[in-house]
């Protein structure tokens, strides 16, 4: 018999197929410490919770028996995941249990400021019988613009068509040919902001999305447009937002995300007249509750009879031999994919990744979720080394591994080449005894870069003067260059140069980095 624990009460409808399991003894308990936790798991083989109980590595350490940890929802912010990895303690998740939710309380947002209901609502029971002030706009013939374009996005547009609205949608690996099976016309963040009557956001916060909506794009947007926000605060610039608003450029928007959540009580949010709040409730429907706690306990089964499995967020098992053959490459794999996924420009469609040297004699497929977690990692949340190939195959993105018995130059060779519409892009590197891990090509150009910290990759004309322009620019706005590498390949014609810096570019000087015209690309990266 396994022993499930399930904590922070999970609805029992939920974890219904744990109770029916034959092969499966359930216990529920709720609010323990972490020294009543540590008392008795030592007892069980998995472990669910929601997101009151840490899962922490002294948790861990006393379950000897433990195989699986199931978090009902989608972030494992209280589980440690290193600890758990180190254990050999698989970690899941329900990354679709709330995908319906989190659509149709984009859509009640989406109606509520097309008429105004809340504010409606608020006057009428006060006493107020007022219908002029609250004359609304219709959805259907408008545009709604999708930034994120995964599972919650997908389906807003799948009903946005249904109400009549025509659906633009960005997404950095959605193809022309993706958006065309979906009904949907692909734009840049701009063309959306330009053009859409309605605009809601569904993808991850990182430092690629991190104010994806800010002054710029208000600047531009469409007279009267409004806003949805219910994935993540911190997407859209809320100062900025309110300005647009009392400015006439934004009529109205909905949050169901803040930033700083709670806000405080003198957020400009929430006495705003034009501006909808909800307290994060976009995963808070009977069904969702019940859908994660579903999708975990399918999940444990699995795992405790030894079955295969899927949604697990942290490393799955590797054979030791090979292990310590591929471990010293994790890092230098996934700042590989990081760097060229910060590098290239339209929906990547394939990955190709190259082992030479000694790395062709082994299965080089944890080495390989590494390089295609690093891609997808700074456009996509929760992709990890075990869910990075899922969501590449999701994405329509084809994973091509090839192998070759030697390096010309190097023991060991990694080379990874992004391939989308209109481009295709290398980048190689390997490890060097007393030097670790390196950069040693970028496209056709041999460098020698460490591919750490804050980065600007720069392509160039190759003529006097262009990295003292540079080196210049960067000083005079107090950016220091630490280091700075430069390649070519004939003596005028074009070169890149990549230059670490103490601390990240505003935006301001990447704009003036853009401006002269022998310089034809700035990328800023991080790693």
């Amino acid at each position: 018999m396994f022993k499930v624990l399930v904590m922070d009460g999970i609805s029992d409808l939920g974890i219904q197929l744990l109770y029916d399991a034959p092969d499966v003894e359930v216990d529920k308990k709720n609010g323990l410490s972490e020294d009543e936790l540590v008392e008795i798991i030592g007892g069980y083989d998995a472990l669910l919770v929601r997101g009151a109980t840490k899962v922490t590595e002294r948790i861990m350490a006393a379950a000897p028996k433990l195989k699986v940890v199931g978090r009902a929802g989608v972030g494992v912010d209280n589980i440690n995941l290193e600890a758990a990895t180190n254990r050999g303690i698989v970690v899941i998740n329900a990354p679709d249990g709330n995908t319906i939710a989190t659509c149709e309380l984009t859509f009640a947002m989406m109606m509520s400021i097309a008429r105004s209901i809340p504010q409606a609502y608020k006057k009428t029971v006060g006493g107020e019988w007022d219908r002029k002030t609250f004359v609304g706009v219709e959805l259907r013939n408008k545009v709604l613009g999708i930034l994120g374009m995964g599972r919650i996005g997908a389906e807003v547009a799948k009903r946005a068509k249904a109400f009549g609205m025509q659906v633009m949608g960005y997404d950095p690996f959605l193809t022309e040919e993706r958006a065309e099976q979906m009904g949907v016309k692909l734009g840049s963040v701009n063309d959306i902001c330009a053009k859409a009557d309605f605009i809601t956001v569904h993808t991850p916060l990182t430092n690629e999305t991190r104010h994806m909506i800010s002054r710029p794009q208000f600047e531009i947007m469409k007279k009267g447009a409004r806003i949805i926000n219910c994935a993540r605060g911190g997407i859209i610039d809320e100062k900025a937002l309110v300005e647009a608003i009392d400015t006439g450029i934004v009529a109205g928007a909905a949050f169901d995300v803040f930033e700083q959540e709670p806000p405080q009580a003198d957020h400009p949010f929430l006495n705003n007249p034009k501006i909808i709040v909800t307290p994060h409730l976009g995963a808070s429907t009977v069904e969702a509750q019940e859908n994660v706690a579903i999708d975990v306990s399918e999940e444990v089964l699995h795992i405790l009879r030894n079955e295969p499995f899927k949604n697990a967020v942290n490393m799955p098992s590797v054979p030791a031999n090979v292990l310590n053959k591929l471990q010293p490459y994790f890092g230098l794999g996934e700042k590989l994919g990081g760097f060229l996924g910060q590098s290239i420009n339209g929906a990547v469609n394939e990955i190709v990744v190259s082992f030479s040297g000694d790395l062709a004699d082994v299965d080089t497929t944890p080495l390989t979720r590494y390089i295609v977690k690093g891609v997808l990692g700074n456009q996509l949340e929760g992709v990890n080394i075990v869910n990075a190939m899922h969501l590449a195959k999701s994405r329509d993105v084809n994973v091509v591994t090839q192998t070759s018995p030697a390096s010309k130059t190097f023991t060991n060779l990694v080379s990874l080449t992004l391939k989308t519409k209109n481009e295709t892009r290398v980048v190689a590197g390997t490890l060097l005894a007393g030097y670790g891990e390196r950069i040693v090509q970028i496209d056709q150009y041999p460098v020698d870069v460490t591919p750490s910290g804050n980065l600007l990759l720069i392509s160039h004309n190759d003529k006097p003067g262009i990295i003292g322009k540079v080196g210049t620019l960067l000083g005079n706005n107090d950016v220091n260059i630490a280091t700075m590498q430069v390649g070519r390949k004939v003596i005028g014609g074009s070169a890149i140069m990549v230059l670490t810096i103490d601390k990240p570019a505003t935006k301001e000087v990447l704009e003036r980095l853009e401006k002269p015209p022998e310089l034809t690309q700035v990328r800023e990266l991080s790693l």
